[in-house]
């Protein structure tokens, strides 16, 4: 009997994140969903569950490194191999220059790039002696350039978008796909609803992201044949100022 194929989402929110999750679960993978409070996961099992899916729930510091390790050797022994990892850690964070605390910066290049770096090195070292494999990031504007009060925040995604350069070159020959995705825009969120009504209103003209549309294109990232592989994609809504 072929083992399953499991499909790891680190930082398995209520939007994005699941959305992601729900869609490789449809197509019969073993979705590894990764929060750091496992309980905060269980309505997204119900909902894949519910929806025919499979996955299974764990509690993971992604920024620790004995943890990762654990996670991955905890999957390839009881769910089945890894094909696919999703890096899907926001950390966004708003402050001046002179209010960035040293606490703050850490704190989210920890969250948006070294925990990325973890994630990356563990998934490839059981990907690559099979010789196939999917590894991709979650990006923002902020991968691309800085704004007021975003040091912080722009300084890991800047991060994140050299380790997956790096990663795509070492590892494409070895036939593992990396890609960075950069979402540009407001995602359809509970959080956007209650903080940015007027942005949430939009939706009626397609004018945010949806989580399921974002979920989509990893899915087809993910199916590229090796000889038209995509690095790095843009996702925004039609009307996004860019």
């Amino acid at each position: 009997m072929p083992k399953a194929k499991a499909a790891l989402i680190i930082g398995a929110g209520d939007a994005t994140g699941g959305a992601i999750a729900r869609r490789f679960a449809r197509e019969g993978y073993v979705a590894c969903l990764v929060r750091r409070d496992a309980d905060k996961l269980t309505d997204l099992v119900s909902k894949i569950e519910s929806e025919g899916g499979k996955c299974r729930a764990f509690g993971v510091d992604a920024r620790k490194e004995e943890q990762m390790a654990a996670l991955i050797e905890t999957i390839e022994r009881e769910v089945g191999e890894l094909e696919v990892a999703v890096f899907n850690i926001g950390a966004n964070v708003n402050f001046k220059i002179r209010e960035t605390t040293s606490r703050v910066y850490f704190k989210v290049w920890e969250m948006a790039a070294f925990a990325g770096f973890l994630t990356g090195r563990e998934a490839a070292k059981v990907m690559v002696p099979r010789g196939h494999g999917t590894i991709l990031f979650t990006g923002a504007s902020a991968s691309m350039r800085g704004r007021t009060g975003f040091s912080a925040f722009s300084g890991a995604k800047h991060a994140l978008r050299s380790l997956a350069q790096c990663m795509a070159k070492e590892l494409g020959p070895e036939g593992i796909h990396v890609a960075h995705v950069v979402v540009d825009g407001a995602i359809d969120t509970a959080w956007i609803r209650d903080n940015f009504p007027e942005r949430a209103a939009l939706k009626t003209q397609d004018g945010i992201l949806d989580p399921e549309a974002i979920a989509e294109n990893y899915w087809l990232l993910h199916k590229q044949p090796r000889n038209a592989w995509t690095h790095e994609m843009d996702l925004r809504p039609w009307l996004e100022a860019w």
